[in-house]
């Protein structure tokens, strides 16, 4: 199947059901759309609203397809007789607009079908992730049969006065958070049963076709969507209830509750909290059904943990003395029977807090479950490992636990980072789904390479590379985080997009997707290059040089957070690294692609950057580099870098290493975070250091022995509990201690060199587009290696260990070396 096929063939997973998109592309992707782009007549289009839109049509007999391509702006949530189908559109731009293409045939009936979809506008409520043009919705069928569905003024449309947005404080939560409002809903005036075929929408007005044409990208004279087929599958989705009740006020409630077998009432005149535990973080749309108990207003507040009186988070299982501050929705109630609170996106939380104050009539909680969704990954990779030491309460011998010293954390790193991961993932990448849900280059090349190894799915990471490019603007940047409504440059994060591009090259062989990249990875080049000084380190740089969130030392000068000294007035050694670093890269890339004398150009500037470093920022007496040529502070991130570049002699860089590691935190080095840690463990396997991996986990071990539940965003007190940067680990157990690394672009051949450390053997599995590659290794007392090898058929590779190599071959093959 040749590469548009296997992008265009989707299988759409959503709510226990599946549907297989048209397996030929559609002709709707270069023509001019018969449907109309449809809208309210009389609402304002580009202030907040959420409208239904309704179609019945009657069907001779049932088919066995029925294709259509479905949009709006900026959301919709689409049924067929009732049935919830599908959500979309997936995050984009205006100029890349995305649609699905959906097989409605399993849904439809002979007879009449009635054809709904909720359409919101957030207007100012949206979240900074969501970028817009103005109200819309569009149904275009894919041949005759389903032209009879196109949008147009046929369509009914209603809009639903029952919702209004919650301005959640910012103050109180202190923090930075732009996820969008809440939702509050006023069940008297919902339309309940909107959705369904039987319901009367005589009353309801005709939709208003907007005047111009709908059209794929590339067509048309004037501006407004330009449609492109979406490139990922829909997410999953599946219902998980909450653990445990941990608190309550004014009312009664168990777990039993919670599992959806007895309905909890809250009196009259009452003001009832229930503060309820997931047991984990999750992603997931609430969905509280509650009966009577009109005009009482329940308050659905959502925290990644609670705090104490200071506004500490302190150890997340705890609740006495802790209270909830997040998130808000709010239902106010009808008296109705069976009226179901759903909020129009995803809530983040682990703790949820039903806040209830009643009036005249008692209101009855029948149940509250959640809807998970996420991106579709599927968990293909496995690690385990064994220690010589046995756990405590264990026997003796080889125990197979996952860490060292006889602990059993690193099992517990591995699902932990998982699920930050997979929350860090749904239409796009997400820094951190609580507080943002924006795909930021720097994350995103972390999360790519996990998505890579430990699922194989290369789709959300192919998106969001080319998402950035579709980011560029006339700097010859990208930008910093995008889809985005708020423009955000940081320098940094380009250079790292043109890293992704390279990782991408080394795991996939898409010569044509990398090739397309090519003009943007120059202009991030030619940008950092114009603005090199003379002395060739970086000059002064204009927008946000974010390169870690550390305690950076004499760094006054700089306007913005996580910044180190030398990016305003030029000189940072760390900035000019980080050049040299992607220059290599780079070059590489271009070598591949036949521009040789432009690749040996960028070359021979990363080493000229390399060099300026050296002369001008290497302390002899510490041994260190400094931050700048001043060589008043030093940090990890400089040496990690000098490490990476060669900017210091292969001979020293074990040993640069290693004092970097050893120096504790103080005044005098300024230490790496989450997020930097890691380029130090990609300097661990450069070095031949990556027996070092697993001791440099302790941060992990002492967040789950924090009760987090996923990784956070920095070490404590921290603002993110999940931040997908923090999940690196996972790609390390795989590529460091099991070895496994491309050896040649698109992974044509494997280079397998594990780093036991004290483990005395390790199992691990790698998806390869041609097959798993799986490896078993057990050290022998004399510190050789023996185990068992399997590759694909075709795919060939070397094993190092210790100074040895061996040739290995397609199959399963025992190994001792």
């Amino acid at each position: 199947m040749n590469t548009f096929f296997r992008r265009t063939l989707l299988l759409i997973l959503f709510s226990g059901y599946t549907a297989v998109l048209a397996q030929t592309p559609s002709a709707w992707a270069t023509q001019y759309w018969t449907a109309r782009w449809i809208a309210h007549p009389t609402a304002p289009a580009k202030q907040y609203g959420i409208f239904h839109f309704r179609k019945s049509t009657n069907l001779p007999q049932k088919p066995s397809r029925f294709i259509v391509h479905v949009s709006a702006d900026n959301r919709y949530r689409l049924f067929v007789n009732g049935q919830s189908v599908a959500i979309g559109p997936a995050r984009s731009d205006i100029l890349n607009w995305n649609y699905e293409t959906l097989d409605l045939a399993p849904y439809l009936q002979v007879g009449r079908n009635v054809l709904s979809a909720q359409v919101w506008y957030l207007g100012e409520s949206a979240p900074v992730a969501q970028m817009s043009y103005q109200l819309g919705f569009i149904m275009q069928g894919d041949g005759e049969a389903e032209k009879a569905v196109n949008t147009d003024a046929t369509w009914k449309v209603f809009h639903n006065q029952a919702y209004s947005p919650i301005k959640n404080d910012n103050a109180k939560l202190q923090t930075y958070i732009v996820v969008g409002d809440g939702d509050k809903v006023d069940a008297a005036q919902y339309p309940w049963g909107w959705e369904q075929s039987a319901f009367d929408d005589a009353a309801w007005t005709s939709a208003k076709p907007l005047w111009f044409r709908a059209k794929p990208r590339g067509l048309g004279t004037d501006g407004n969507w330009q449609l492109v087929p979406r490139t990922i599958p829909l997410m999953e989705s599946y219902q998980e209830r909450l653990a445990a009740v941990r608190r309550v006020e004014n009312g009664t409630m168990d777990n039993s509750f919670l599992l959806g077998r007895s309905p909890v009432t809250v009196p009259v005149n009452t003001r009832a909290t229930f503060l309820l535990d997931q047991g984990h973080l999750t992603n997931a749309y609430p969905e509280l059904t509650v009966s009577q108990g009109k005009g009482s207003v329940i308050t659905l507040t959502y925290a990644e943990a609670l705090v104490d009186a200071a506004g500490k988070k302190g150890n997340r299982n705890e609740v006495n003395g802790r209270t909830i501050r997040g998130f808000d929705d709010q239902f106010v109630a009808d008296g109705g029977n069976q009226r179901q609170f759903r909020p129009l996106w995803f809530r983040t939380y682990r703790y949820l807090q039903l806040t209830v104050e009643t009036k005249e009539q008692p209101l009855v909680l029948n149940d509250l479950v959640g809807q998970y969704t996420g991106y579709p990954f599927s968990e293909k990779a496995t690690f385990a490992a064994n220690v010589s030491m046995p756990a405590t309460g264990t026997s003796t011998g080889a125990t197979p636990i996952v860490s060292t010293s006889g602990d059993a954390t690193l099992k517990a790193i591995w699902n932990v980072g998982w699920r930050t991961a997979r929350l860090c993932a749904g239409e796009n990448y997400f820094d951190c789904p609580y507080y943002e849900q924006l795909q930021y280059v720097g994350d995103t090349r972390v999360q790519s390479l996990i998505s890579l190894y430990v699922t194989g799915d290369d789709r959300l990471m192919r998106k969001a590379i080319q998402d950035f490019d579709h980011s560029r603007f006339n700097d010859g940047l990208t930008q910093s985080r995008y889809p985005s409504a708020d423009f955000q440059v940081i320098p940094t994060f380009s250079l790292f997009w043109v890293c992704m591009v390279h990782d991408y090259w080394m795991h996939r062989q898409d010569d044509a997707f990398i090739k397309a990249m090519l003009p943007g990875v120059l202009s991030v080049l030619n940008w950092h290059e114009q603005r090199l000084a003379k002395n060739k380190l970086n000059g002064p740089l204009e927008w946000w040089n974010f390169v870690d969130w550390s305690a950076w030392k004499n760094a006054g000068a700089e306007t913005a957070g996580g910044v180190p000294a030398g990016a305003h007035d030029g000189g940072s050694s760390i900035l000019t690294l980080q050049q040299a670093y992607t220059y290599f890269r780079a070059g590489d890339l271009l070598a591949h692609y036949g521009q040789n004398e432009r690749a040996e150009y960028y070359r021979d500037l990363g080493r000229r950057l390399n060099k300026a470093v050296f002369e001008q920022c290497w302390v002899a007496d510490r041994g260190l580099f400094a931050d700048t040529p001043a060589k008043k502070s030093f940090s990890q991130h400089a040496n990690i870098l000098a490490v990476l570049t060669d900017a210091v002699p292969a001979a020293q860089q074990a040993g640069l290493l290693q004092k970097v590691m050893n120096n504790v935190p103080s005044d005098s080095l300024t230490q790496a975070t989450f997020y930097f840690k890691f380029y130090l463990f990609e300097a661990l396997k450069k070095t031949g250091l990556g027996n070092e991996l697993i001791p440099q986990l302790k941060p992990w071990r002492d967040m789950l022995a924090m009760g987090l539940t996923t990784f956070a965003e920095n070490p404590e007190p921290t603002r993110s509990d999940c931040h997908a940067w923090s999940a690196s680990p996972l790609y390390e157990l795989l590529s460091t201690t099991c070895g496994i690394r491309p050896a040649e672009p698109g992974f044509r051949s494997v280079r397998i060199e594990p780093f036991l450390g004290e483990l005395t053997s390790v199992t691990g599995s790698v998806p390869h587009p041609a097959g798993d590659i799986a490896v078993k290794f057990q050290k022998t007392p004399a510190g050789g290696l023996t185990g068992t090898v399997t590759l694909p058929a075709n795919l060939t590779g070397t094993l190092r260990w210790n100074g040895k190599s061996l040739a290995l071959k397609g199959g399963e093959q025992a190994i001792s070396l």
